[in-house]
């Protein structure tokens, strides 16, 4: 698994600060992707057991939430990295273009966005938006979140 960066976010997770790892390899190519760098596998760095483990504890008591953008076609190393998260109480979630990922996957989330990105219909902040924000064990719909003013 290769990563392009890490980087805190405090608006893909609503209420939470999270450490994002955007993933390298995309297969979907969607039309006006923010991120076609993040299409070649190559393109990053690995993300190593040793660096993943270094930037999750140097995070510890910062951050609420370990963010994946991307990374469910390494499934197996996925649902580790995301299990080891979960061992040192952060929350966990996944932003993939796809409509749905493994249940071993799911197991180790607490929110999962879903959808791939088209351009006409918008991101998560508008109405018309074909992407969802799912909070995974209650499997409630929390796109409002992003709508402001709403």
């Amino acid at each position: 698994m290769y990563y392009s960066n890490i980087q805190i976010a405090l608006q893909e997770v609503p209420g939470e600060i999270s450490i994002c790892f955007s993933i390298c390899g995309c297969k979907l190519h969607c039309k006006g992707c923010h991120s076609p760098t993040l299409w070649k596998e190559k393109n990053g760095v690995p993300l190593t057991l040793e660096t993943y483990k270094h930037t999750l504890n140097k995070y510890k008591g910062f951050a609420s939430c370990v963010l994946f953008m991307g990374g469910e076609w390494h499934e197996p190393q996925l649902v580790n990295y995301l299990h080891y998260a979960r061992k040192l109480d952060y929350k966990t979630c996944l932003y993939t273009g796809e409509d749905r990922v493994s249940t071993n996957i799911l197991r180790e989330l607490t929110w999962i966005k879903t959808g791939k990105w088209i351009s006409e219909l918008g991101g998560l902040d508008t109405l018309s938006t074909n992407q969802k924000f799912t909070h995974v064990q209650s499997n409630a719909l929390l796109n409002h979140l992003f709508i402001k003013n709403h």
